[in-house]
């Protein structure tokens, strides 16, 4: 059964070694994004990346670094996407967020 809605995609780019009250920035957010009840959230760790700086952080033997680009990706109804924006500013001091509208061809939430 094809079930479509219209929906809103944050795309958060930050790094891997960000912290947020002590606690890394990409667990802290997902742990909050499920507390919020938004319907998914996804983390993606990057193997090369630069943001504003043109500093490249890469995996690469010759160029080892700890602080690789993390994007995280959570998608739910514009209504909830715009209950949670106000906190990001104050929980993301550096990176960048991007905001697509999109459509959810499909899904099946948790039925517990």
């Amino acid at each position: 059964m094809k079930k479509e809605s219209e929906a809103v995609l944050l795309r958060i780019f930050i790094g891997e070694e960000d912290r947020y009250e002590g606690t890394p920035l990409y667990k802290y957010l997902v742990e909050w994004f499920r507390e919020e009840g938004l319907a998914g959230a996804t983390v993606l760790r990057g193997i090369t990346g630069f943001g504003k700086s043109s500093h490249i952080h890469t995996t690469t033997i010759l160029r080892l670094s700890t602080d690789l680009p993390i994007v995280i990706e959570v998608a739910d109804r514009r209504e909830n996407i715009e209950r949670i924006k106000p906190k990001l500013e104050g929980i993301i001091k550096k990176g960048l967020i991007t905001e697509e509208k999109i459509k959810i061809v499909y899904y099946e939430g948790n039925k517990n």
